[in-house]
């Protein structure tokens, strides 16, 4: 069982506090209830300390705290695990908010990011010089789980992965040492990085290689849902040759109260196409042509800085949540039909998305070598489930399971740890690759031989 502090060492707790530049707090404090919420309200756990880093020396002390306690260790960083990993129970929460700082040379073309920073910090840190690198699809998302999954998101098409744009990681290991990883510096744990997660230490600090991208331009084109078969079909046949530039998915999802969203459609089951389109709108406007005559019946066509077409899109805190993913090698029409009929099942009215998402572009051509089994499937279906009322837990959960299997047999039987929550240690496999388990498994021997990160999609040390 988990050790949780008490009587008998507070005195570590107060040593701990002595040299300690952020915040230490403990559950009678008046901040400790908003510091333990995530993102996923179904997950409640109260850890005995939360330690509110300001530093890497802090990060240090805290893990060395937390060792010699025998405390389970949780890192938070944006908190968007919807296995509520970044939570623990009675242990010990490095929350790493409070380093958010973002650096950016614009002359290189490079940005230094602290381990706490979102998106959000990110993206507006580098907008200002028209750079970029590929973000979560909100600006909420932690920067640093997010990279260490690999990093998906809304411009990969274009820019590929975040973790194929990584340069550099600094991370605190389990023994409290302070390493950086690089091409030529711990290499072998460089390669850990881009997609092993947070197994082998705490990262607190990345680099990152910038793009140019001074503006996007999004397209959201909403229909009934019955009109979801036809134009899906036209939709993956327009994806096959779209360049790069086009990113985006469909869904299914509730019409907001919008002024582009049609009365009859609002707070009712939705089809809509997104595209994020990596330049200016007149250019977009020619290249998603063929969509726009597909007789939509509500629009929204911007263009925005990149920054800010992130915070329109973020998901709202506070729902209950469960997500899933299947990766596709193909998508035939009977793979089309059963993901449109599955649809019904989602919650509505709520957030919750029915997503399928296309991949290709540089996702499909960046470096094959890392542990990301999934960048070659051209298509991800990702059922993300947000809502309110306790009792549609297993309903929600139901409906993923459900699309899954249908998609199952076209499925390429790899998946993206990011999107899926607790599914056991053969998905967990799937999400790294087979063949790499075993090598990233030594990895985490000599970096963390104890298994004292073990609150993530757990690789066991060699």
């Amino acid at each position: 069982m988990t050790a949780q502090i008490n009587q008998v060492n507070q005195a570590a707790l107060e040593d701990l506090r002595k040299g300690f530049t952020g915040q230490l707090l403990v559950p009678n404090d008046p901040e400790y209830d908003e510091a333990r919420k995530i993102f996923n309200s179904m997950i409640d756990r109260r850890p005995s300390v939360i330690a509110q880093c300001a530093d890497v020396k802090d990060v240090v002390s805290a893990v060395h705290f937390g060792r010699n306690l025998d405390l389970e260790i949780a890192v938070r960083c944006g908190g968007h695990s919807v296995a509520g990993k970044s939570l623990t129970e009675g242990g010990l929460v490095i929350d790493l908010r409070r380093m958010n700082a973002v650096s950016v040379n614009p002359e290189a073309r490079t940005a230094t990011v602290a381990g706490g920073a979102t998106m959000s910090h990110l993206d507006r840190a580098t907008q200002p010089y028209g750079l970029a690198t590929t973000g979560g699809r909100v600006s909420t998302t932690g920067v640093g789980g997010y990279t260490l999954g690999g990093g998906d998101g809304w411009l990969a098409r274009k820019l590929g992965l975040a973790c194929d744009n990584l340069l550099a990681v600094e991370l605190v290991a389990a023994d409290g040492s302070v390493v950086t990883a690089s091409e030529t510096e711990n290499p072998e744990l460089f390669w850990a990085l881009h997609g092993g997660g947070g197994n082998f230490g705490v990262a607190t600090s990345f680099t990152f290689r910038l793009q140019e991208l001074a503006t996007v331009t999004a397209f959201i084109l909403l229909w009934q849902p019955d009109a979801g078969v036809e134009v899906l079909r036209a939709y993956r046949d327009f994806i096959e040759t779209a360049p790069d530039e086009v990113g985006g998915g469909v869904l299914y999802i509730t019409g907001p109260a919008e002024e582009f969203v049609p009365e009859h459609l609002v707070g009712q089951r939705t089809f809509a196409i997104l595209i994020v389109y990596a330049g200016a709108e007149a250019e977009a406007r020619e290249v998603v042509a063929p969509l726009l005559t597909l007789q939509h019946e509500g629009e929204l066509i911007e263009e925005m800085p990149y920054a800010e077409l992130q915070c329109m899109l973020d998901d709202p805190p506070g729902y209950r949540n469960y997500w899933s993913a299947e990766y596709l090698d193909a998508l035939p029409n009977e793979a089309v039909d059963l993901f449109c009929a599955r649809s019904r099942d989602m919650i509505v009215p709520s957030p919750s998305q029915h997503v399928l998402f296309p991949q290709g572009g540089m996702i499909a051509r960046g470096p094959s070598d890392y542990p990301i089994p999934w960048r070659m499937a051209p298509w991800c279906v990702h059922p993300f489930g947000l809502w309110e009322n306790p009792e549609d837990d297993d309903r929600g959960k139901q409906w993923a399971h459900d699309i899954r299997a249908d998609l199952r047999p076209w499925a390429s039987g790899a998946t993206y740890l990011n999107f899926i929550g607790d599914e056991g240690e053969e998905r967990i496999k799937a999400g790294l690759g087979r063949e790499n388990y075993a090598r990233l498994a030594r990895v985490k021997m000599q970096y963390d031989p104890e298994n004292i990160f073990r609150l993530n999609h757990n690789i066991k040390p060699a």
